[in-house]
């Protein structure tokens, strides 16, 4: 336990010190970070609970299909994954911080998809576009098997590609559509697996 202190708190120390917001004047803009993580509705609605985060939009990323359509992407083949784009503000929340809201938000050690999503367009994934969030994103994941509470971590890190918005309907569906949306994430069984995987 007295390890696990000691390497969380190096993290908190590195992380720190790369991109905790600051509390006073500033001149950056807002950022941009993309994840996946599973179905996207999840995700967009994780991301959206957090203060500092100023958008965000579900979409696909990491092939090469141009302008896919959902059921290009949820049928396999094109590449992608079904991802989120946050825009968020620096000075309210850093990118260390969201890195751990995805964690959080996943099972990092599935390596056939989310919950009862499977699929390599189902795989987590942290994608950076910059320097900076690459090692900010590798040191989180060194940190999570340093801590020994995951034999293996099957999310992948990779460099940012097209993002592709998903078709309307799916934008903010765990608004538009509450009901379904519950039910799906409850029968996913997201929520649980969720617990289990961190409670520990």
């Amino acid at each position: 336990m007295r390890m696990l202190i000691i390497l969380l708190s190096s993290f908190w120390l590195v992380t720190t010190a790369f991109a905790a917001p600051s509390n006073g004047p500033s001149n950056l803009k807002n950022n941009k970070a993309i994840f996946a993580g599973g179905c996207f509705w999840c995700l967009q609605s994780d991301f959206d609970k957090v203060p500092g985060v100023i958008s965000t939009i579900s979409g696909y990323t990491g092939g090469k299909v141009k302008n896919p359509t959902y059921e290009q992407v949820s049928n396999g083949g094109t590449g992608h994954y079904e991802s989120v784009q946050v825009i968020y503000n620096p000075n309210i929340v850093s990118y260390p911080q969201l890195l751990n809201v995805f964690w959080h938000s996943i099972d990092p050690t599935d390596a056939s998809g989310q919950f009862c999503d499977k699929g390599a367009q189902y795989q987590a994934v942290i994608f950076y576009n910059n320097p900076s969030q690459e090692k900010l994103a590798r040191t989180s994941k060194t940190a999570l098997l340093a801590s020994g509470r995951f034999k293996q971590i099957a999310t992948k890190i990779l460099p940012e590609k097209i993002f592709y918005p998903a078709e309307a309907y799916h934008q903010n569906y765990y608004k538009k559509n509450p009901l379904r949306y519950r039910f799906y994430r409850y029968k996913c069984g997201r929520d649980r697996r969720i617990k289990e995987v961190w409670s520990h």
